[in-house]
């Protein structure tokens, strides 16, 4: 490859990259904004709610109730006799949880839609990313709600030391995140590289 194709094949990988970039933004942006607006939309008293998308499209009490069903159910495991609506867990002679929409995870998996969508990768490989990613989140918010229920239930001394379990649950799914998203792109950019090398190969009769 002589420097006119070494400086051509740079210039598309610069082009690529700030598609990237740029897509990357504007789809975290939608996604993540686009959820705070709905939230407004399906939440009684907010400024833009509408009875009926509340009524028949509220995905977010949706995820909230299979977050709460499943950490609900791993508590009841360990013996607890537990009480819930459709946003509290109280935990009897244990702690009581408030389910609110920061506790969803729906700005994680804002961040992994728009990664995977804007990165060039064959639909299947995105869409099978996508689902890992979001399931993965989905697992490890139920763990917290169900740890906290758990833990705190045994250790009530404890129960005043765990404010700021938004922010440790947040460090540790984008670090498992970026672990997946990390070898995600090293076999999508791998298996890439070894088919152009294979097109490249010239044809032996």
């Amino acid at each position: 490859m002589n420097e006119i194709e070494l400086k051509q094949a740079k210039k598309q990988a610069d082009k690529k990259a700030l598609k990237f970039i740029i897509s990357l933004f504007i789809l975290y942006i939608f996604f993540s904004q686009g959820n705070l607006f709905m939230n407004s939309v399906l939440s009684p008293g907010s400024r833009f709610y509408n009875e009926f998308i509340a009524e028949h499209f509220n995905y977010i009490q949706g995820l909230k109730t299979a977050l709460i069903t499943c950490a609900v159910w791993i508590i009841k495991l360990f013996g607890f006799y537990v009480i819930y609506n459709k946003s509290d867990v109280m935990v009897v002679a244990g702690p009581y949880l408030r389910v609110n929409y920061s506790c969803l995870g729906l700005g994680v998996m804002s961040f992994l839609t728009a990664f995977v969508l804007a990165f060039p990768a064959s639909w299947k490989a995105t869409f099978k990313m996508m689902a890992i990613g979001l399931i993965t989140i989905f697992v490890l918010n139920v763990c917290r709600i169900a740890g906290l229920g758990v833990l705190l239930g045994f250790f009530e001394s404890q129960r005043n030391n765990f404010t700021y379990h938004h922010e440790i649950f947040n460090v540790i799914v984008y670090i498992c995140i970026f672990v997946m998203l990390y070898l995600w792109i090293k076999k999508n950019t791998g298996s890439n590289a070894s088919e152009n090398e294979i097109k490249k190969q010239p044809l032996v009769p």
